[in-house]
């Protein structure tokens, strides 16, 4: 017994601008489309439901290809500083939690970005010491590349003045050489260690709101990257299996597996069983490099406003080699972290020695910097570029202020990508940026920031088609899915994202005026807007 989904705009997405009038679903799949009263002739005797869309817009199921779910669900369970405007900000917001909080308890904050305070000044030890010295206070830049902590913190953690610097990190310093307190890349882990464990029920409370808040936002699934940041990963699977599954939270999450944590999951897998058409395992995940807000993303170049460095390997090329090799061992394909162009080299240079697995496809993830003969060497791999269009509008101006004259580098060049035959797919990269693909999507078609004029890179403007192609079609091919997901075609899932407004008959700028009127997944009413 089935739906008839009618009464809107219903976009297929295998072609722009096509259209069909009627859904009819049955079973979580879409069984056929077409005319609507020869579908309701056709399926007479099974159509249990007829579901009115009042005039919505339809489309297949948007999909985040990036994002981190349990660390989305988290920004509502932790101390939120995206929105603090100078670092005086961002202590109040400290001093004000110590205040709430038993004393000896960690307070954890994340999402501060120094690039818009109105002084620029990182929220260094002896200021954090002062805002809360009863706590040991550890803060996540937006980039997740580089944290802020106090003494306790450091305390807590071993970490004294003379401490040996970390390979593939860095131990910030003040100006006469003691800990400042700011740690990137490979030397928060010194921290992260030390921060009391997660227990399973904060997991499953976070992954709720995450999917929830998802679900808001017109998400039937997203791509996910969970698997080593919360004490082992068996808890964690544990915790989206009994999320998704157990509290029937119906989502499609895809998760890909750090290399961390990879010899855990293999030992997990075996015998369990518990993937599903909404629960599934997919690239092993790595880090070539950081983030061009703290200057680790790898460069081929010295950075413009700091020639002293080009950036951080996170692995030696022996080291990366090795990770991608180990991969294969496994069959299974590599989803790298590759901001600069310095690592996007060195990442393709082993994908191409260690062909992927007939049948699979290697991710650069961000993919920001680029060089044209790097663009060319993609072309020739099983590759997809997982691309978060949200950056445009949080790292222009300012990042060209890192990378200086761009001569033969490619900037955030989706365009030329897609040009190239280069599949992208979109993403959001939660809770670094919002989750909002509406937001994304208005990034990619204006390259500019909400209300705002100035346009960054016109020449890489995306259509609407292409743009929302990023959420449907390019997520689904990412993950080998694109002859079930993706699309509003027979057979296919029927997961369906609806909008109150057309975007293809309005002007961009009406994206941020536009909102979800529902949400399914697996033919199922997931959110409504009442």
């Amino acid at each position: 017994m089935g739906t008839i989904w009618k009464g809107g705009t219903i976009y297929t997405m295998k072609q722009e601008l096509q259209t069909v009038e009627a859904v009819f679903t049955e079973g979580g799949t879409i069984r056929e489309i077409g005319k609507l009263d020869e579908l309701m002739h056709k399926y007479s005797g099974q159509i249990t439901e007829v579901q009115e869309l009042g005039g919505g817009v339809m489309f297949p199921g948007w999909v985040d290809s990036h994002m981190h779910l349990i660390g989305h669900g988290e920004t509502f369970l932790k101390l939120q500083l995206g929105s603090c405007t100078s670092r005086e900000e961002l202590l109040e917001a400290v001093r004000d939690q110590a205040e709430l909080l038993p004393e000896g308890m960690w307070i954890i904050g994340e999402g501060w970005n120094e690039n818009n305070w109105v002084d620029s000044c990182l929220p260094e030890r002896e200021q954090l010491d002062l805002a809360a010295p009863g706590h040991p206070v550890l803060l996540r830049r937006i980039c997740r590349h580089v944290i802020a902590v106090n003494f306790a913190a450091l305390e807590a953690a071993g970490i004294k003045e003379g401490c040996p610097e970390v390979a593939g990190g860095v131990l910030g310093r003040t100006t006469v050489g003691t800990l400042s307190g700011i740690l990137k890349e490979k030397a928060q882990d010194l921290i992260l260690e030390a921060v009391p464990g997660v227990t399973e029920e904060y997991l499953e409370a976070a992954l709720t709101a995450a999917i929830q808040d998802c679900w808001s936002n017109g998400l039937t699934g997203c791509h996910t990257e969970d698997l080593s940041y919360y004490g082992g990963c068996a808890r964690t699977m544990r915790a989206f299996n009994t999320v998704i599954h157990e509290h029937e939270k119906h989502f499609r999450a895809h998760l890909l597996v750090h290399h961390l944590a990879l010899d855990e999951w293999l030992e997990e897998m075996k015998g369990k069983g518990i993937e599903s058409p909404m629960l599934e395992f997919g690239a092993m995940k790595l880090f070539a490099d950081g983030a061009l807000g703290g200057r680790t993303a790898l460069l081929s170049r010295p950075y413009a406003d700091a020639p002293e460095t080009s950036g951080i390997a996170v692995h030696s090329d022996v080291e990366l080699e090795e990770l991608i090799v180990l991969a294969r061992k496994h069959g299974m394909s590599v989803a790298s972290h590759t901001i600069g162009d310095g690592a996007a080299e060195k990442v393709l240079r082993y994908l191409e020695k260690h062909p992927c697995p007939e049948g699979k496809r290697d991710r650069l993830i961000h993919g920001q910097i680029l060089r044209p003969e790097l663009v060319e060497q993609m072309k020739r791999l099983p590759l997809i570029t997982d691309i978060q269009p949200s950056f445009v509008a949080s790292d222009f101006p300012w990042v060209m202020d890192r990378i200086g004259e761009p001569e033969n580098l490619l900037i955030y060049a989706w365009k030329t990508l897609l040009n190239h035959g280069i599949h992208c797919a979109g993403g959001s990269d939660s809770p670094i940026e919002k989750v909002s693909p509406l937001e994304g999507i208005h990034a990619a078609v204006t390259r500019t920031k909400p209300n705002q004029p100035a346009v960054y890179g016109e020449e890489e403007r995306l259509s609407m088609y292409e743009a929302i192609s990023l959420y449907t079609t390019g997520s689904a091919h990412a993950i080998l899915h694109e002859m079930d997901r993706g699309m509003i075609e027979e057979g296919f899932a029927a997961d369906f994202t609806i909008l109150s407004r057309d975007p293809f008959e309005e002007e961009p700028q009406a994206l941020l005026q536009n909102s979800i009127q529902m949400t399914v997944v697996n033919g199922s009413i997931v959110y409504q807007n009442e």
